[in-house]
């Protein structure tokens, strides 16, 4: 008796250390699924990848709660002339202009100066396309959603010339001639030129949400803190002797001339996941599938300028990616939680950067953390199935040690699939509540389990395979479960 409580005095408190030491302080920045990893990690991860990606130069910004909570810019202005990256550096950010500019629309929208649904003929025809009737079908809304039958560049074709694909409405084609058309319709409403469509975009947009230094026609400022661009394999591009993007130096084109920087492109992030420029039907309109892009696990649609994924119909990010000649970028919020990330670099390996980024850091954590949840669940399915089929289908002495089994088994099983379900929704908090309590609970039979299975080896000559897997299957459970919470 006397040796169960010095046990108690002993153990109890080093339990509690065990449990409370999974949370890491320095671990501050939220993950998607709401796992925490620290500033450090992220850097070192981001700095590998650079490295392996050959990125010059990177602007970043991590969202938690609608607020910035890491903010980094690391690499080269100009590799050349060994000028290092800063704040004040601005990069192009392709096609990620396509849903501010989606939300620029929508503003019109709500006016009442542009109707959605109205072909955007009836506004200013189209001479390139005027010899296909189908083009008169074509609306802003068609547009916005990639479904007018445009291709994305006439230029890619040989004899650049403007055509349509499909019956505009009916099907899916990315087109960033789809969505210059209508840049074209609101300068012709506005009765302005290029220039002026920017500042109606600056009144409409970067001031309302202080983006000081996010254009789509580049300024002094932009010109003179642009990045140079780069090959993938990290050559030097010269983007003057491009003639398409020499034509179009002081063009507000829509879905490709976006310029900014990760902070300020994070404000109007930020203001999306708020809801704020538009009223609450504005958004609804905006944010709704238009067009199915895929299906399945991963379910992927297009909005009025957004690409939205969801995981099983639950959660909903919305995100872009961009990819101009020498800069890439991406960006992906999900406006219930209020988390988001975006990212900009001088080079082609933003695709691959990106989905990096998020499989391998920002939705869960680490690969090590990702391996730690596997086979958490893994050894708890195996404890809790073998321990059923031991208890129904064995008789044994053995019997109230696979009853406090299928205990451990059950109770890590559960937590686990109810704290992947709640990660995919705003209630993701509440998995550090079901973790703490679920390691504790499993702890504390573990324990108990240990001794039985102890002493019965001791009591028993018998045939010991049992005792040995089932020892495995349990530690197993708590090792991988403890590390779930230690790694990042």
């Amino acid at each position: 008796m006397q040796k169960q409580k010095l046990f108690n005095l002993i153990f109890y408190p080093i339990l509690f250390l065990i449990v409370c030491g999974c949370k890491n302080k320095d671990a501050n920045i939220k993950t998607l699924l709401g796992t925490n990893i620290s500033q450090k990690t992220t850097d070192n991860f981001i700095e590998n990848q650079m490295e392996l990606l050959n990125m010059p130069a990177l602007s970043i910004a991590i969202i938690n709660d609608g607020k910035v909570v890491y903010h980094s810019v690391k690499g080269y202005d100009d590799k050349e002339k060994k000028i290092l990256a800063n704040d004040q550096s601005i990069f192009e950010g392709a096609s990620i202009s396509k849903s501010v500019f989606g939300f620029f629309a929508m503003t019109f929208v709500e006016d009442g100066i542009l109707d959605l649904d109205k072909p955007l003929y009836e506004y200013l025809p189209n001479p390139d396309i005027e010899n296909d009737e189908r083009y008169k079908k074509i609306t802003a809304r068609i547009v916005l959603s990639h479904r007018s039958g445009f291709p994305n560049w006439r230029d890619d074709y040989p004899d650049k010339k403007l055509f349509i694909q499909f019956e505009p409405g009916t099907e899916y084609h990315y087109s960033g001639e789809g969505y210059q058309y209508l840049a074209e319709v609101l300068k012709h409403i506005l009765d302005t030129n290029w220039a002026g469509l920017e500042e109606e975009f600056q009144k409409r947009v970067a001031r309302p949400f202080k983006m000081e230094h996010t254009k789509f026609i580049k300024d002094n400022y932009i010109r003179k803190h642009k990045v140079q661009p780069y090959d993938k394999d990290g050559n030097w591009i010269d983007k003057s002797a491009d003639e398409w993007w020499k034509s179009r130096d002081s063009v507000f084109v829509a879905p490709t001339t976006i310029h900014s920087e990760a902070i300020d492109f994070s404000k109007w992030m930020v203001a999306m996941m708020n809801k704020q420029g538009l009223t609450e039907k504005g958004f609804v309109e905006l944010y709704k599938p238009h067009s199915e892009i895929s299906t399945g696990f991963l379910k992927e649609d297009y909005t009025l300028g957004f690409s939205k994924l969801s995981i099983l119909n639950q959660g909903e990010l919305y995100s872009h990616s961009g990819n101009n000649t020498g800069f890439s970028s991406y960006f992906a919020f999900d406006k219930d939680k209020k988390w988001g990330f975006v990212f900009f670099t001088n080079s082609k390996a933003g695709d691959q950067f990106a989905l990096n980024l998020t499989y391998n850091l920002l939705l869960s954590g680490t690969i090590g953390k990702q391996i730690a949840i596997g086979l958490t669940l893994l050894f708890s399915f195996i404890l809790l199935l073998s321990s059923i089929i031991l208890m129904f289908f064995k008789k044994s002495t053995m019997h109230k040690i696979r009853k406090v089994n299928f205990g451990i088994g059950l109770i890590a099983f559960f937590s686990c699939i109810s704290s992947l379900v709640l990660m995919l929704t705003t209630n993701y908090g509440i998995v550090t509540y079901i973790y703490s309590f679920g390691i504790l609970i499993v702890l504390l039979l573990g324990f108990k389990t240990f001794r039985m299975i102890i002493k019965h080896w001791r009591e028993n000559n018998g045939k010991k395979i049992e005792l040995v897997l089932q020892t495995i299957f349990i530690l197993g459970v708590l090792v991988s479960g403890i590390a779930v919470g230690i790694l990042q």
